[in-house]
Order: structure tokens, then C-alpha cells, then sequence
């Protein structure tokens, strides 16, 4: 018992040394100092402890010491989470009258700092600022990214012991949809097991998460066809000639096979994000940006690139904004504010598309089902227009969890308004 506990507490001492934290008081492009706490640093995850994942901590402005701590993923896989820090639930924004010069940042109204401690992870390695010291470090996939997190929040409690009693949330949207139950279910069973630190984890939330790959995919067909996208005629044809089956395709069946030719045909312009919103991809030719790739997604063959002040006057669409994010994030002054390892990037990305990455967890739903018979709650929320991950797949796997329904279906209100 002695020897065990002498363990331990080397380990503490080992891993409190791969860790290192800076605080940020002022950012290039914003006026004055920043009315919150900001924590950036990196803690190093693996067995050789060469991977190194950076992250950016915000204090609730609240009341830090009671109020819950969110560890915070991204999608892609291989997007920062400067996703969210600068375009969701983060307490800073760009201020889109873009001139040409270092963007300039605002205040988020809505950040959700203003009642969470929100810890933003660029996870997997090789994604935002995180980084690995040697090449092997870089490949990782669906099970290693889950329990580089898992490790990175023991080791990251461990230095911050201040929070380690506060109610712990993990979320994210679209693709951590996969990690994220995952590294629930490694909280949850270290717990039961006794391993230190203990985390006070009460649950997770997700957005439009990714959950089963052929389910998510296979519903695409279906919900185009709810959008009018697709006509009565051509369902109903592909419904019948593929069986419902719209993935995995008998090559033999070639009435299937041109049905869903058609149908990517028509969906080939679709911004499949928020289906209301141009593509990027509808520019013409003698319009395309030039320069830097600042951004590139996962799943959409969508390509952005760092743009003019002049396009970004003639010809819009929702990925542009990204580019901002990019100027900013390359600027030297920048990378020196948030104290960013000199040599480690050469240049950063919103969107890593070439992570040595393999996706070997098709479907979380187990997981879900696993964590529905603990004590844990979850929040999955999902837009209406989202045809990467359309709502009805995620209905159909909640549904398959059996659960108990407390509430009927009714309106969500904002501002006395129906959003959903």
C-alpha cells in the first residue's frame, strides 16, 4: 500500500513537470486588457509524453470556484477549437468589417463563460497549436484522441487543483460527437476503479453530433428529400431500388446505383452545414480568392482560402468569416500573446485535412447506452438544416436508446420566439 501510494505520487510529480500554463492579459486586436482570465499552455499526453495538446482556459466570469468546468472539443477531425472560441460559445469574436489589416476582436455576448469555466482543446495532436516533438507522434485515431483527453484532463486537474471539485461537462459538436462519450465512459469507469484525480463528472453535451457513421450518412437521402432537395419521383425510386439502403450498394444494382448518382448530382451544390447558406463552392471561376489555405473541412471537399477585402465584398458565403481566423492566428504578435512554442507550427490552420488519422469508431451509440444507466445526464441539441448530420439520424439513435420520455415534443422560445 506504502509502495502504491509512493507511485502516485511520483506520477503527480512527473506529470505536473510535462505541463506549462501562461496567463493572457491583452490579444492583438483587441482594445485594452481582456475583462476575463484567459490560461493558455500545453500538456504533454502518450507514453513518451511527446504529444503535446495546447489549450486555451477561460474563467468563468461568474463565479469560477462553483461554477461548472466544460472541457470543450472540436470537429473535423482535425478543426481547432478557435471554431468555437472565436465563433460559438467563446467569449471573443472577429469584427467582420475586415480591412485588410490585423482583424480586430470583440466581445461575445452570449459566451457561455459567462456562467462556465470553459477549457478549449485542440485535440487530436497535429490540430490548432497541438503538436508532437517526434513524426511517429502524429498518428492517432478515434480511440487514442479519447485517451489523450482522458490524460490530458487527469494531468490538467492535477495542476489545477482549485477546480478539481467543480461539476465537469465534456462537449462538442459534429465530430467529437465520436470522442466525446468515449472519454465520458473513461471518466466514469476511472472513477468507479479509484483512479486519481478523481473527476466530479456529471455529464456532456453535444451539437449535431457525429455518432454512427452509416447512419448519420444514410439519413442524408431521406432528409434531402423532407427539404424538397430531391423530388417525390426520385425517393421514391431510390427508397425502392436500394431498400433504404442508400451506403452500402450491390454494385450489381445498377437501378440503385444511378438513383443515388442523381441524388449527389443534385446535392453536389449544397452547403451541407446549414443547407439554407451558399457554398463556397457556387463562386465562379473568374471570382476564386488567392493566396494562403487557411481552412479546409473534413467531410465537404469545401476548401477556403485567404481572401481579399474585395471578395469578401462580391461574394459571400458562411466559410469566409474563417479566414479571418487565420490571418489573426498566423500573425507573429499573436502567436507571442498566447505564447505559442517558437518553431512548433509552421504555419497554423483553422482545419488540419492531412492528420494521420484513422477513424476506427464507427458508432458510439453503445456508449450512450452504457452511459444512460449511470447518473450522468446529456444534452444533444441539433439544427434543423444540417444535412451532414441530419436531425433524424440523431432521432433514430435516441430512439434506440429506449429511454423514458418526460416531456412531450413542444417549442423552444428565444425572446418569446419559436427558433425550434
Amino acid at each position: 500500500m506504502e509502495y502504491s501510494n509512493g507511485v502516485i505520487l511520483l506520477l503527480v510529480f512527473l506529470w505536473s513537470t510535462t505541463s506549462s500554463c501562461s496567463i493572457v492579459k491583452t490579444l492583438p486586436g483587441f482594445d485594452g486588457n481582456l475583462p476575463f482570465k484567459l490560461e493558455t499552455g500545453y500538456v504533454g499526453v502518450g507514453e513518451t509524453e511527446d504529444v503535446e495538446l495546447f489549450y486555451y482556459f477561460v474563467e468563468s466570469q461568474s463565479n469560477p470556484p462553483n461554477d461548472p468546468l466544460l472541457a470543450w472539443l472540436n470537429g473535423g477531425p482535425g478543426c481547432s477549437t478557435f471554431v468555437a472560441f472565436f465563433y460559438a460559445n467563446g467569449p471573443l469574436s472577429f469584427d467582420s468589417n475586415y480591412d485588410g489589416k490585423l482583424p480586430t476582436l470583440k466581445l461575445n455576448p452570449y459566451t457561455w463563460t459567462k456562467f462556465l469555466n470553459v477549457l478549449f482543446i485542440d485535440s487530436p495532436v497535429g490540430t490548432g497549436f497541438s503538436y508532437s516533438k517526434r513524426s511517429q507522434g502524429y498518428y492517432s485515431d478515434d480511440q487514442k484522441a479519447a485517451a489523450d483527453i482522458y490524460e490530458f484532463l487527469q494531468k490538467w486537474l492535477i495542476d489545477h487543483p482549485n477546480f478539481a471539485k467543480n461539476r465537469l461537462y465534456v462537449g462538442g459538436g459534429s465530430y467529437s460527437g465520436i470522442p466525446t462519450p468515449v472519454i465520458v465512459q473513461k471518466i466514469y469507469d476511472g472513477n468507479e476503479v479509484g483512479r486519481k484525480p478523481f473527476m466530479n463528472i456529471k455529464g456532456y453535451v453535444l451539437g449535431s453530433p457525429k455518432t454512427d457513421s452509416y447512419l448519420d450518412a444514410n439519413a442524408r437521402v431521406q432528409f434531402a428529400h423532407r427539404l424538397t432537395l430531391i423530388s417525390d419521383e426520385l425517393y421514391e425510386s431510390a427508397k425502392t431500388s436500394c431498400n433504404g439502403d442508400y451506403i452500402d450498394i450491390d454494385p450489381r444494382n445498377e437501378e440503385c446505383r444511378t438513383d443515388v448518382a442523381a441524388i449527389n448530382e443534385l446535392l453536389s451544390g449544397i452547403y451541407f452545414p446549414q443547407v439554407l447558406l451558399p457554398a463556397c463552392t457556387t463562386g465562379s471561376n473568374s471570382r476564386k480568392p488567392d493566396t494562403t489555405n487557411y481552412y479546409t473541412d473534413d467531410g465537404d471537399q469545401r476548401i477556403f482560402m485567404k481572401t481579399s477585402k474585395n471578395f469578401l465584398q462580391e461574394f459571400w458565403c458562411r466559410d469566409h468569416k474563417f479566414s479571418i481566423v487565420g490571418i489573426w492566428a498566423n500573425d507573429p504578435t499573436v502567436q507571442e500573446a498566447l505564447h505559442i512554442r517558437e518553431g512548433t507550427k509552421r504555419y497554423w490552420k483553422l482545419c488540419n485535412s492531412s492528420l494521420a488519422y484513422t477513424m476506427n469508431i464507427p458508432s458510439t451509440i453503445d456508449y450512450h447506452r452504457n452511459l444512460t444507466n449511470t447518473n450522468l445526464r446529456a444534452l444533444i441539441y441539433t439544427s434543423d438544416h444540417d444535412l451532414e448530420v441530419p436531425h433524424i439520424a440523431t432521432q433514430e439513435w435516441i430512439r434506440s436508446l429506449n429511454l423514458t420520455l418526460d416531456y412531450p415534443w413542444r417549442p423552444w422560445f428565444i425572446d418569446a420566439q419559436v427558433v425550434g
